[in-house]
């Protein structure tokens, strides 16, 4: 997968979670201080892309720093695909 098409089913699944038109969305938008999601959003989130994009979540690697921008959220999920078998 593209780094641009992780940023978009980023984006699409951020207005699941949200319920909202995020158009605006980047790489540079900040999670907690530009969108407000919370720890609930965070976990739907993540079982959202699980469905969406057939990404396996490892929770020994989640840490507060994937969830600093759109950017770093995306490094983790595209590193996550990298790892998946073909």
């Amino acid at each position: 997968m593209e780094r641009a098409q992780a940023v978009e089913h980023i984006r699409v699944s951020l207005e699941a979670v949200l319920n909202q038109h995020l158009p605006e969305v980047d790489e540079r938008t900040r999670l907690f201080e530009d969108l407000a999601i919370d720890s609930m959003s965070v976990l739907e989130l993540l079982i959202g892309l699980e469905d969406s994009i057939d990404l396996e979540i490892d929770p020994t690697e989640l840490n507060a720093d994937v969830f600093q921008t759109v950017g770093t959220l995306t490094d983790y999920v595209c590193g996550q695909l990298a790892k998946a078998p073909a």
